[in-house]
């Protein structure tokens, strides 16, 4: 069910590109829907235009239970006479001066590895009679941007991460770094954006802006990096995405020096060799699945990374439809108005955003490519599995949502002229804006949210056996359609019922004929 509506949702997108729909502008505004556990606001690419007034708190607010955690762990510095200073590093502060929770506490070491501060938390607590906890121990992986060993261990049932202090230096052609320890103030330089940069320091109960702009930048609204921009994303391309990500996530606006470094040809070219698909494909789902999709992909698009992000078959021939990045990035924005205004709150976060990922490539649906062994392969397949490398199940569901828009909009005048759909509007405005929503309504209200999982109560050989037809042919195509437009009229139809009726409608046929 929860699928079908998203299902739903997509195909009125199908109907507007298939009837040459115009999406009108509508006024600026944010529309907000909920999807699952999360409250998505879906706001026009546009939106970073405004002039944003960001009200950080005066200091850090720490709970309960944060409390007892720094205390048991300046206990720890007091019992073993350690000099170590214990830094809060990146999100959680930026969060908790802009008053958000945040249970993602990692904690930075200025002088020892974290599993040796671990094993000292530990021996602590069975110097005081209590019970050891279990470290867990993450090794290096540059892969997965784990570029230092991390040790984790649960304080007072919560998950702490502990990691030494670095600075780094990169290699032409790697984004992974030679480590090493290093500053507090060499960390902080080393972050991808400034706003990130942030320490809460254990030791003295304050915030530490060594960059001296991250909380300059908090306050305006502002995505900048610490170092040089090129600079930076030439280390690390992925800092790139990154950057748009915590953009449209705070709906902060990009800095211009940043924004020029992005449409750099090094830089856009660093990040189409230096970085998997893996980690572009991970990126890109926490944009979709976020809660600012639109900006986010719209950024892409605005910044020129659209088929640097979204790869196509190197043996692509086929021509694709014109400036269809933007029909991209304008199809998924009338499927968040839809969302905003007709309100899915039955979908859960995965199936919106899978709702999400087909209308941003609708436009592509009936591109196709054909790979070396000769088999034709859509495009948008291609994409999500190659190009993003996301699961072949999310690729099957995308293209299934697709062929259901195309059954949809052969459907349009049944659901606004059938006597089944009772005492709704009798007609769609093609130049109204709320057409789509429109259309997302009647299809619920007339129990149409099922459509696309509707199976045949009749296959082409039933219809070849019952008329006696010779063959098969553009005769049992016809009626195919004519069997599936009856099913869409008669929802609870039988089998039985639909055989009576296509030997009635046959019967008067040759009736007529005669």
């Amino acid at each position: 069910m929860m699928i079908a509506r998203a299902g739903c949702a997509v195909s009125k997108l199908s109907f507007a590109a298939t009837t040459n729909f115009h999406f009108k502008s509508l006024p600026l505004k944010t529309l907000s829907v909920s999807v699952g556990v999360q409250e998505r606001t879906f706001c026009r690419v546009n939106c970073e235009k405004r002039n944003m007034a960001v009200q950080l708190r005066e200091s850090v607010e720490l709970t309960e239970v944060e409390e007892k955690i720094f205390e048991r762990l300046r206990k720890v510095l007091l019992h073993f006479n350690l000099p170590t200073q214990l830094r809060v590093a990146g999100g959680w502060v930026r969060d908790k001066l802009l008053g958000k929770d945040s249970s993602d506490i990692d904690i930075a070491l200025d002088d020892m590895l974290g599993r040796e501060f671990c094993d000292k938390v530990n021996e602590y607590l069975a110097n005081a009679g209590e019970k050891t906890q279990g470290v867990g121990v993450i090794q290096c992986n540059p892969d997965q941007s784990k570029h230092l060993e991390t040790a984790r261990m649960r304080i007072y049932d919560m998950w702490i991460d502990f990691v030494n202090l670095r600075s780094e230096t990169y290699v032409e052609h790697s984004r992974i770094p030679h480590m090493k320890f290093g500053t507090a103030k060499e960390d902080a330089y080393r972050r991808d954006l400034t706003i990130n940069s942030l320490f809460y320091n254990i030791n003295t109960g304050s915030v530490e802006d060594l960059t001296g702009r991250g909380i300059s930048d908090l306050k305006a609204g502002v995505i900048a990096t610490p170092l040089p921009p090129k600079d930076t994303f030439l280390d690390d391309p992925l800092r790139v995405l990154r950057a748009i990500r915590f953009g449209a996530r705070f709906e902060f606006k990009l800095d211009d020096d940043l924004k020029k470094a992005v449409v750099d040809k090094d830089v856009r070219a660093a990040l189409a060799t230096k970085i998997s698909p893996e980690r572009i494909g991970h990126e890109i789902d926490l944009m979709v699945s976020g809660n600012q999709p639109v900006k986010a992909i719209g950024q892409i698009e605005e910044l020129q990374l659209f088929w640097t992000v979204f790869c196509l078959p190197q043996n692509l021939e086929a021509k694709l439809p014109q400036d269809c990045e933007r029909a991209c990035v304008k199809s998924l924005e009338a499927l968040s108005e839809v969302l905003g205004k007709v309100g899915f709150s039955t979908l859960s976060d995965d199936h919106g955003r899978l709702c999400l990922y087909s209308a941003l490539f609708l436009p592509l649906r009936n591109v196709n490519y054909s790979n070396r062994k000769g088999k034709t392969i859509p495009v948008v397949s291609a994409i999500i599995k190659d190009s993003l490398k996301l699961k072949t199940k999310d690729a099957d569901m995308v293209l299934s949502l697709h062929d259901a828009g195309e059954e949809f909009t052969g459907l349009i005048d049944i659901l606004i002229s059938d006597k089944h759909a009772g005492n709704l509007t009798p007609s769609i405005n093609e130049e109204d804006d709320l057409g789509i929503s429109l259309m997302s309504t009647k299809c619920i209200q007339t129990g149409l949210e099922n459509v696309w999982e509707m199976k045949h109560l009749l296959d082409g050989n039933d219809i070849i056996h019952e008329l006696g037809l010779k063959k098969g042919g553009t005769e049992v195509k016809e009626w195919k359609e004519r069997i599936r437009k009856w099913q869409l009229a008669n929802l609870s139809g039988t089998r039985e019922e639909c055989l009576e009726w296509l030997h009635q409608v046959r019967a008067k046929r040759l009736k007529t004929d005669s």
